[in-house]
């Protein structure tokens, strides 16, 4: 399978490069007016569409099909969007952007563009970029007005996982149950506090002034975004680095949809919503899906549901008892909440496995023996 990463630096853009995004910009407006007009959310015919008529525009046409392709995968977010806000305002390209697939080369440790018939723009590119890169296939190249970014991909094998381990996210914290016996607990409570600090600092801009308005918060929320994302990049790559060195599958709850739980009108306070909107779920498993990915190893979104309102060992319905904290009357033990809901996360990702682990897919009833999920027990003699 083919895995993709990215790589991001700062440059500074001449005069020539910044006329070159300004009208790719205009390129993908008016592929998405031609696109609204007649309703086209498809690559093929919006490019029939729009191919011919973007020949006014004095670049090359290389940047073509990546205006239309930029302006398409905007005009399907559109349709979506209209699904939950009929009012929603039209689509509009406001940012100094430029995609291209085709015509960019890296040569001598600079990214060279072209702008016209045998005139070209160079960007040199830094060390990690060049580090980065090296021996892999370059696929695209995403430029704004003081960022440029490289897509690589590589081909991976699909490593057969040994063992699973079950991840529950947090609003503070990720659980991850390495086995029934091995649990760990990433602390996240420094970018809840972040993301708290950061709104504060916002509601008390007053001005009354939109542009200026979007502006500051545009920059507070990069600010935040950089810091908060920076955490969840340890987090992840220490959990795949483990996953790596033990030949372990990744086992994830599929929590898309979530936040219709926070929306206004549900009876919950402001402060509550904001904190739980606020929540980094997707960019966690986002990051883990790539990077593992990248190392071959098995990712599986199993169904959030009852994940943490069953005991993990036997499966009954448990009981909120203190702090996250559950209690079983059955097994008639108490446990952490999080560990529950990773174990529970852990054991539905057997399911998906085509070669199950031995004894790990039945619960409550250790007698019973399931071919595939259980061989081990054919082979091995039970104690009496």
């Amino acid at each position: 399978m083919q895995a993709v990463k990215a790589v991001k630096q700062n440059y500074k853009p001449t005069p020539e490069i910044l006329a070159l995004l300004e009208e790719f910009r205009r390129m993908v407006n008016e592929c998405i007016q031609i696109g609204l007009a007649g309703n086209i959310t498809s690559m093929k015919s919006l490019s029939q569409k729009a191919y011919h008529q973007l020949e006014k525009h004095p670049i090359p046409t290389y940047y073509r099909l990546t205006a239309i392709s930029k302006a398409t995968g905007i005009l399907r977010n559109y349709k979506q969007t209209l699904k939950k806000h009929p009012m929603a305002k039209k689509p509009y390209a406001s940012k100094l952007m430029l995609t291209d697939c085709y015509a960019f080369k890296v040569e001598e440790g600079k990214l060279r563009l072209p702008l016209k018939a045998r005139e070209y723009a160079f960007i040199p590119l830094n060390s990690h970029v060049l580090r980065s890169i090296q021996g892999y296939t370059v696929r695209s190249v995403c430029l704004t007005a003081c960022t440029l970014s490289i897509a690589f991909s590589k081909e991976t094998a699909q490593i057969e996982p040994t063992e699973l381990i079950g991840i529950d996210r947090n609003l503070d914290n990720i659980t991850v149950a390495f086995s029934n016996s091995e649990t760990k607990r990433f602390d996240l409570s420094k970018a809840t506090e972040i993301k708290a600090k950061y709104r504060e600092v916002k509601s008390h801009f007053k001005r009354n002034d939109v542009r200026i308005r979007k502006r500051i918060f545009g920059k507070y929320g990069r600010k935040q975004r950089n810091r908060v994302n920076q955490m969840l990049h340890c987090v992840s790559k220490r959990i795949v680095e483990r996953a790596k060195a033990e030949r372990l599958g990744i086992v994830m709850e599929n929590i898309k949809g979530i936040q219709k739980l926070y929306r206004k009108g549900n009876g919950q306070g402001t402060q509550y919503r904001s904190k739980l909107n606020g929540w980094s779920f997707y960019e966690l498993q986002r990051q883990i899906e790539y990077k593992a990915k990248w190392e071959g190893i098995l990712v599986i979104l199993v169904s959030a549901h009852k994940t943490s309102s069953v005991c993990a060992v036997c499966g009954s319905e448990i009981a909120e008892c203190t702090e996250r904290k559950v209690y079983c009357p059955r097994c008639l033990r108490a446990m952490d909440r999080d560990v529950n809901a990773a174990l529970n996360i852990r054991q539905r990702g057997m399911r998906f496995v085509p070669n199950g682990f031995a004894c790990e897919a039945v619960r409550g009833n250790p007698e019973l023996v399931i071919l595939r999920a259980d061989a081990n027990k054919l082979t091995h003699h039970s104690k009496s």
